[in-house]
């Protein structure tokens, strides 16, 4: 007797950005990466900072998840108490950067070649060494992989990435908050 297993359904997985403006008190970004954690939610990229009012932080976050988990983070997080406006940066109204920096090992014959590729990238040369140099390249994540992958033949010693960060095109939904 052979038995048949029922057929698994597939969770269709998107990735969302948030982007949160929250008060800028301490512990709040501990706040809402708890959250996360205590849900089970994952974090791809968060990144923060103060806006142009001090009194408050613009934070990013890129997850991802099933459309029903999604939405649970959506509402959690608005929740929070810091949380004084949440909005989803869709990716045809809005314009995501990341930031980069790459440390390439690099000898008297490659350290052209490393110049030649930054430069069809219009990424930055921001340290040199005679063993290495540091490359700054900033763009939205499709460039910067794009950018990795013509590294294959170098040795990457080191990465450091920001994660994303993003605002939405135009003026209708900019947030202001009374003084």
């Amino acid at each position: 007797m052979t038995s048949q297993a029922a057929p698994q359904m597939k969770t269709q997985m998107n990735k969302k950005v948030f982007q949160l403006l929250v008060d800028n008190t301490s512990g709040v970004l501990s706040r809402i990466a708890g959250l996360f954690s205590r849900r089970g939610y994952n974090i791809e990229s968060i990144t923060a900072g103060v806006t142009a009012d001090p009194r408050f932080t613009r934070i990013t976050i890129v997850t991802s998840g099933d459309d029903e988990i999604l939405e649970q983070i959506e509402k959690q997080v608005a929740k929070l108490v810091d949380v004084r406006n949440i909005k989803v940066l869709n990716p045809d109204d809005s314009v995501y950067r990341e930031l980069c920096l790459i440390k390439v090992e690099v000898t008297e014959k490659s350290r052209e070649g490393l110049i030649a590729v930054s430069n069809v990238f219009r990424a930055n040369i921001i340290d040199v060494s005679q063993t290495s140099m540091i490359v700054e390249i900033t763009g939205n994540q499709n460039k910067i992989h794009a950018f990795l992958e013509l590294l294959n033949g170098y040795k990457i010693l080191e990465i450091g990435r920001t994660g994303i960060t993003g605002l939405t095109r135009g003026d209708e939904d900019v947030v202001w908050f009374d003084d």
